[in-house]
């Protein structure tokens, strides 16, 4: 069985999954930095013979194993980018870049489909369809460097597409996915009031712009709770506060900044307008001028469901049913979304917690760290997709 092969063959790849995890972990790099990040993956995919296409939508890498006369093309995604983040673990591995550390697992990602792609180049007899390697930069960075790689073209030629993300919160051997919306939209926002400041004994004369502020925040908080359909999942939160310089200055410009997550688009959508009414009701009523800087990040990230009931099937063929779970949606976003808009197909998770305290850490967190057996798991999904539509005939 050439499913069985695949998967045997990147078991004993392992070490070097680990050890291309451990490199990338010692040298992470941010958003729309990730210049030597690119190269080393470009130079690994080179080395194993595959086609790579480089600066794909930035700093985007692309590895492409074509065939003649291709009866489908799947791709399959991973994320490079790392986080503004202090690495605080005390392991070999540390990030050696001062206040940058992968926290996320991206890191993980990477280096699992690497060995995915060096397994797929090495047993290409056996495919009757192309395999695109998407390796994108700047997931981290709204609105998400996944929309500047479809606008430029990655996935023009395939039909199905799919990524996976590892989960600190599932133990080690657990894998998970749910039909439909399962992660949030994310969209950020700031804020800028213009009042007219003055002294702290003769308020009658300014137009306090920490009175308004502090007000807008009340009324912006009113419309998940109560213009937003209970029903509904969605968030609004304020991150930000700042205004003033002096206990008794009326300041004249105070600024916010928050977040708005939902999981339907029409959600978004109304709470967007809801915010910018509320402004113009605060603008003719409080005497203040505003500007408001809007922007729309990754959209709702939804799974199809043919796609998704089948990574479901390769979970509990390979792992046993009970390693199988829906997954919660959740307010987190993740700009795979974008491909979903595309093409048909499946963000999956999976778990990388075991017995060991130093794997429980949440993402984000600077002690994050994973059972790195967790990018085996993710490997074995991909080989499986891969197999039932450009290895055997897709049922």
């Amino acid at each position: 069985m050439i499913a069985k092969l695949l998967v045997d063959d990147l078991k004993q790849q392992y070490e070097l999954i680990v050890k291309n995890r451990r490199h990338l972990h010692q040298n992470p790099e941010l958003s729309f930095k990730e210049t030597k990040t690119a190269r080393f993956i470009t130079d690994q995919l080179k080395s194993y013979g595959i086609e790579v296409h480089e600066q794909v939508g930035g700093n985007g890498v692309v590895g492409y194993i074509r065939v003649e006369n291709p009866t489908k093309t799947i791709a399959i995604r991973a994320d490079f980018d790392a986080l503004p983040i202090q690495d605080e673990k005390n392991v070999a591995y540390k990030s050696q870049i001062d206040g940058v550390s992968h926290a996320c697992g991206h890191d993980g990602h990477t280096s699992a489909l690497l060995g995915v792609a060096k397994v797929l180049q090495e047993n290409r007899q056996y495919l009757k369809g192309n395999v695109k390697l998407i390796f994108q930069h700047a997931e981290e960075k709204p609105p998400g460097w996944a929309k500047a790689m479809v606008e430029a073209g990655v996935l023009d030629d395939v039909d199905y597409i799919f990524g996976a993300h590892l989960a600190s919160d599932l133990p080690l051997g657990r894998l998970a996915t749910r039909v439909g919306p399962t992660m949030g939209s994310v969209d950020a926002f700031t804020i800028k009031l213009f009042g007219k400041g003055g002294h702290g004994a003769r308020p009658h004369q300014t137009k306090d712009s920490i009175v308004v502020g502090a007000q807008l925040i009340t009324q912006l908080q009113q419309i998940v709770s109560r213009r937003v359909d209970p029903i509904e999942p969605a968030v609004l939160t304020i991150g930000r506060f700042e205004s003033g310089n002096a206990f008794n200055i009326i300041a004249d410009i105070a600024e916010l900044e928050g977040t708005v997550r939902a999981l339907n688009g029409n959600v978004r959508k109304q709470i967007e307008d809801e915010i910018r009414a509320i402004l113009d009701g605060f603008k003719v009523s409080s005497y203040i001028d505003y500007e408001l800087d809007y922007l729309n990040g990754y959209p709702v990230l939804v799974n199809h469901e043919k796609e998704a009931h089948l990574v479901q099937q390769l979970i509990e063929d390979a792992f046993g049913e009970n390693a199988y779970e829906v997954r919660q949606q959740v307010l987190g976003a993740e700009d795979f979304a974008y491909y979903l808009q595309q093409k048909p197909g499946v963000y999956f998770y999976a778990g990388s917690h075991n017995n060991d305290e130093a794997t429980k850490f949440p993402h984000h967190h600077p002690k994050f760290d994973f059972d790195e057996r967790a990018l085996l798991n993710i490997g074995t999904i991909f080989l499986q997709l891969v197999n039932h539509y450009v290895i055997q005939e897709e049922q």
